[in-house]
Parts: structure tokens; C-alpha cells; sequence
């Protein structure tokens, strides 16, 4: 999918960055996704903080645990599709997707 930022909404925004970031992430040399593996689990980490659980359940950086480089992809859909169902705001997850993919080496 390819879709200009001019014209996308935050919600197919995410979505075009999910799949961006899978493929930049299964691409990556084991050396390189291991390097950048912390930052990918704080960015993941982040994402699970800021979603607006109901009232009286929270998460906090715990609650997503080091799995390791292998199933990071994995751990950033679901906390990513944990975020978007809870009714978190499309346009900072999508911000934050994309600040995530640059980053990667």
C-alpha cells in the first residue's frame, strides 16, 4: 500500500508504517537488530504507556517483556492494535511509527 501523507488519514498512516517497519525490521543484519533492538522495545514500551486503558487497568514499561529481537515485530502489532482499539490518537502512534523506522539503522 502506498499512500501520499497529503492525502492519508492517521489510520492508514499507521497501518502503511506497520508494514514498513516489518519489512525494515526483517531486513535488518542480526548484528544491526540487535544493536537497535533496545530502542525498539522502548518505542514499543512507550506505545503501552500512553494507550487509554479503561479505567483501573494500567500498563507500564513491564508489562511488555523483553522477548527479544525475533518476535519485536510481533510485540509492536499488538501493543499497536491495543492502542488503536482502546481509542488512542491515530496521529501520534503514527508520528511515533515513523520517528521508530527512521531510526533504525
Amino acid at each position: 500500500m502506498h499512500l501520499s501523507s497529503a492525502h492519508a488519514s492517521p489510520s492508514d498512516v499507521v497501518d502503511v508504517e506497520i508494514e514498513r517497519l516489518d519489512r525494515r525490521w526483517q531486513q535488518l543484519p542480526l548484528d544491526q537488530a540487535l544493536l537497535a533492538f533496545p530502542g525498539f522495545l522502548q518505542a514499543v514500551r512507550q506505545i503501552a504507556e500512553r494507550t487509554p486503558w479503561p479505567q483501573g487497568l494500567r500498563v507500564d514499561r513491564q508489562s511488555v517483556p523483553d522477548l527479544g529481537p525475533g518476535v519485536a515485530i510481533d510485540q509492536l502489532k499488538v501493543v499497536c492494535a491495543d492502542y488503536t482499539q482502546a481509542g488512542g490518537q491515530p496521529d501520534w502512534l503514527a508520528a511515533h511509527l515513523t520517528a521508530l523506522r527512521r531510526s533504525l539503522p
